[in-house]
């Protein structure tokens, strides 16, 4: 699938329905590519962004769950995503052709800008525009924490709103440690879906 043939993105809050046929492996390397290469601010929001609204790999809420199980997984959520997603459209091949192109692209131009830094990070100037930079990541991933609490939101999910407020609290108010909460969290939440499902099944 081209680039040329990918509808636009779409502003609106309703979800796009994800295409039928999955990508081939040049096609996950080049998108991957391009999410890393946009991401300025941090990755995640562009990674949406495509897998979502643009390519429509995915649903909003395919995408919440695949992010979700890659935040229990050791190591960066958003590389953890690129083998899962990956993977689970073209197989293993999928997951390495996904990681190669969210970090190749990136990590030769860090590189050289680590060399540059190497010689001119004393400079105020850039003291100051890195410190821009970061306020904008910052708005960045609000954005995208808005858009994926949409189909939450939409489907008004008592259980996994409460669940979220209940984390948040729990980590974001009384400091508690995070493997704790984790701990409790996910057999929880597992325990509820299920018995939820269930019930609905009957």
């Amino acid at each position: 699938m081209s680039s040329d043939s990918v509808p636009a993105v779409q502003e609106s809050d309703q979800e796009p329905d994800p295409v039928t046929a999955p990508p081939d492996l040049a096609a996950l390397f080049l998108a991957f590519a391009r999410i890393s290469l946009a991401g300025f601010g941090g990755v995640l929001v562009f990674a949406r962004r495509a897998i979502v609204e643009q390519h429509r790999w995915m649903t909003a809420d395919e995408f919440n769950e695949t992010f979700a199980l890659c935040h229990f997984l050791p190591g960066p959520n958003i590389v953890n995503l690129s083998m899962v997603f990956g993977a689970r459209l073209r197989g293993i091949a999928g997951g390495v052709a996904a990681f190669a192109g969210l970090l190749l692209p990136p990590t030769l131009i860090m590189t050289v800008l680590a060399i540059i830094y190497a010689q001119f990070g004393e400079l105020e100037l850039l003291s100051r525009s890195l410190a821009g930079i970061s306020c904008a990541a910052v708005g960045l991933l609000i954005a995208v924490v808005f858009r994926m609490m949409t189909p939450l939101l939409k489907r008004v999910d008592a259980v996994a709103l409460t669940l979220m407020l209940g984390v948040f609290a729990a980590i974001g108010v009384f400091r508690l440690p995070l493997q704790t909460v984790l701990l409790v969290a996910i057999p929880v939440s597992i325990g509820a879906t299920y018995f939820l499902r269930r019930k609905v099944a009957a």
